[in-house]
């Protein structure tokens, strides 16, 4: 059952003056940790196209700039477009992903950056923010997205390296010993689903109720010890735990564990990454349970029954920091350029479970849901339709949470990614839930 629209008040500055300043600081911290990602990155890997349905890191990095450019410079201020040379090679829907390993060297993008950065921050002192403030911030969001996508990829690409090199996380609330699957019951009942804040990308819009019928999540995402069982009972050589779509994807795709695996009981506490929903979907028959729902997700992480009120974290309002969730790790970059799996114990970080006792929900893993991405009811798009709304094509499942690597400005319970069931590049894991205990 749905309800009529909620909408939420978030608190700001109180002048319009300040606000500039704090979107200004805002993007300026969220850019020094773009260009962190990039130290020590050579011009092959800068052009290298690690994977086919994704671009080369340095596409994402020009990409930030003809974005901000096109948006905030050409279409609010009115200036003519710079770097016209560049359009058609970072441009969304300009050359397709393969064809865009020819690029620019790391400082000539940095020169289009920085060039494109001061003439937006001289628009910024005169915009009229009470009617583009939404699409200010959603410009930081937006480069905090491919700032996430470039992380991933660089991982990707020196995988190899990786495992040969694999190290744990270093977290002064680390836990790493095994805590032992629990389940969590999450009773009947409405809950505000979706979010209204001026945060909000247009695919969480409108917030609006939602009933759910009782069901049973796990209070963990599933671990690498977990998933050692279905690998070592066959998981991947049996079809009877896998879809029938599951199993033609397997046979055209074999493998035999998730992708950033590392073969090390030091990992077991820590959540498996790198599967596809697929995978995903083969782990919960295994152990006779199911995914969760998209809502059923949500409700498990933000809704506080008791005060009946959302909470835009698990564990509140308290934005995130690095006491209360593994992310944001790109400001953190080791100058050799490897990004290594630095996922934490998912028992890291009890002081934020939700109020349902959900915990590890935001930051380490993204997490695979049961439900297809499509828009909610009284869905608009925004700012452009070829954000969301082109995806909402019954072939993209949905993913919360946040990973590792996700930017604080991307990290909320009703943020939504999205992926076709096959990807398993992105930093993804799980958790389960069922219909009963």
């Amino acid at each position: 059952m749905i309800s009529k629209s909620l909408s939420f008040q978030t608190t700001q500055p109180s002048t319009t003056d300040e606000r500039r300043q704090q979107i200004k600081e805002w993007m300026q911290l969220c850019r020094a940790g773009t260009l962190a990602i990039f130290q020590g990155v050579d011009y092959n890997t800068f052009c290298h196209q690690p994977h086919p349905e994704f671009s080369p890191v340095g596409w994402h990095l020009g990409h930030i700039a003809y974005t901000e450019s096109l948006w905030l410079l050409e279409r609010c201020a009115g200036k003519s477009s710079l770097f016209k040379q560049y359009h058609s090679l970072f441009a969304a829907d300009g050359l397709p992903k393969g064809k865009r390993v020819h690029l620019p060297t790391l400082p000539e993008v940095i020169c289009y950056l920085d060039t494109v950065r001061k003439q937006v921050f001289d628009y910024l002192e005169v915009a009229p923010l009470d009617e583009q403030e939404r699409l200010w911030r959603f410009m930081i969001q937006h480069e905090s997205q491919h700032s996430e996508i470039i992380s991933f990829l660089l991982q990707l690409e020196n995988w190899s390296l990786i495992i040969s090199q694999s190290s744990l996380v270093s977290c002064e609330e680390e836990m790493t010993t095994d805590k032992g699957q629990q389940i969590i019951e999450i009773p009947a009942g409405e809950f505000v689903m979706g979010n209204d804040s001026i945060d909000a990308l247009d695919n969480e819009r409108p917030a609006h109720r939602v009933y759910l019928d009782t069901y049973w999540i796990d209070r963990y995402p599933v671990t690498c010890g977990d998933y050692r069982k279905f690998m070592q009972a066959g998981g991947y050589q049996n079809p009877e735990w896998w879809s029938l779509a599951g199993w033609e994807w397997l046979q055209a795709n074999p493998i035999t564990q998730p992708l950033y695996w590392l073969e090390d009981s030091a990992w077991d506490n820590h959540p498996v990454c790198g599967v596809s929903w697929y995978e995903a979907d083969a782990y919960t028959r295994f152990v006779g349970k199911r995914l969760p729902t998209e809502a059923e997700w949500e409700k498990a992480a933000s809704w506080d029954a008791a005060a009946g009120v959302f909470c835009t974290y698990p564990w509140g309002e308290e934005e995130p920091n690095t006491h209360l969730c593994n992310y944001n790790y790109v400001q953190k970059q080791q100058t050799n350029s490897q990004i290594q799996n630095r996922t934490t114990a998912v028992n890291a970080y009890p002081a934020a479970k939700s109020a349902y006792g959900l915990e590890d929900a935001l930051g380490n893993v993204w997490e695979w849901t049961a439900s297809w991405f499509d828009g909610y009811e009284g869905f608009e798009y925004y700012p452009y339709r070829g954000y969301s709304q082109v995806y909402f094509d019954g072939q993209h499942r949905v993913l919360k949470g946040g990973s590792w690597a996700t930017r604080p400005w991307a990290l909320r319970c009703s943020f939504r990614n999205w992926y076709h069931p096959g990807v398993r590049q992105i930093l993804a894991g799980f958790r389960c839930a069922s219909f009963s205990p």
